[in-house]
């Protein structure tokens, strides 16, 4: 049973941001300050990739780890009540994600995923590294 009643759980899930969320910040800053310009959350890209860089054709996304089910992550856990739904909710979103990702390649996108987890301030030379790296072409979506 849930701890909160329905009133008060919907209103804090509602203040859940998808949009201009502290890590997206934090890397849109870095990216900035590597002298990239980008746009954001195109809604013509599948999935409304939250950072695109057109002349580069590469796109970012920056995944909360529990809404988008980040495998061996201490941050996905799900919660012990309603698990059922959690667990078709966050199937949902990863074949979502899934879908988008694969529609990009297609198109010619590369693709970046960032999990939340790996956006922390004693981490940011890493993430700096991950950034400089998949701009210069050093990885793809598929070996990150």
């Amino acid at each position: 049973m849930d701890s909160f009643s329905k009133e008060k759980r919907s209103q804090i899930m509602s203040n859940v941001k998808s949009k201009n969320t502290t890590p997206e910040l934090i890397v849109r800053r870095l990216l900035h300050r590597m002298g990239y310009r980008f746009r954001l959350h195109r809604p013509d890209l599948p999935g409304k990739p939250d950072i695109v860089l057109p002349k580069y054709k590469k796109v970012i996304f920056i995944n909360g780890c529990f809404w988008h089910g980040h495998e061996n992550c201490k941050k996905s856990q799900l919660p012990k009540t309603n698990r059922e739904f959690w667990q078709s909710k966050i199937r949902k979103n990863k074949s979502r994600d899934e879908k988008s990702i694969n529609k990009l390649l297609e198109m010619g996108w590369q693709c970046l995923v960032i999990w939340d987890c790996q956006i922390k301030k004693k981490d940011i030379e890493k993430l700096v590294i991950i950034l400089e790296g998949f701009m210069k072409g050093e990885m793809d979506y598929d070996n990150i």
